[in-house]
């Protein structure tokens, strides 16, 4: 188990986290959105447009399942906790992280949640999305940082202790 999974709300910095972590460790970096999207041939927003977000989520599901690294930091997508799959084989390769932040601070960060490619059900809005999504992050984390109050470089150090001791 030699590569480290980052999940989390959108917006909560997995991608440059990510690739500032894997700088540090000398890993390579995946985003797994961008392997979504060369599979696909299309934008996130599009295949959800077109699929639907039960449709997106079987294909999530599907790439992320099929990811075979090493010493890799892999960001994954907002709902990847959706896929019990994808999970199972994520912790199988590597120690999951859940990159924790408060409602307050994620809201005042994301814009346009559709825009962002962000799989909302009929209805659904930022708050209920956190409210659902929070007990998956935590049922599957193997380490947990709360970022709230913390920049990048704070982030970063307190991730790189916990994983000292993980």
């Amino acid at each position: 188990m030699n590569n480290i999974v980052l999940i989390g709300m959108p917006g909560v910095g997995k991608s440059t986290l990510g690739v500032v972590l894997a700088k540090e460790l000398g890993y390579e970096f995946v985003d797994a959105d961008l392997l979504i999207q060369k599979r696909e041939k299309r934008l996130l927003k599009d295949i959800i447009a077109a699929e639907g977000v039960d449709g997106f989520l079987q294909i999530e599901n599907d790439v992320n399942s099929n990811i075979q690294v090493d010493k890799t930091v892999i960001a994954t997508g907002g709902s990847v906790i959706y896929g019990a799959e994808a999970m199972e084989h994520l912790k199988s390769i590597g120690t999951v992280v859940y990159l924790k932040l408060d409602y307050e601070t994620l809201d005042g960060r994301l814009g346009s949640l559709r825009g962002r490619g962000v799989v909302l059900r009929e209805g659904q809005t930022l708050k209920t999305l956190y409210e659902e999504r929070v007990p998956l992050y935590e049922k599957y984390a193997d380490v947990i940082v709360d970022e709230h109050g913390l920049n990048l470089e704070e982030t970063l150090d307190v991730l790189l202790k916990k994983l000292q001791n993980a």
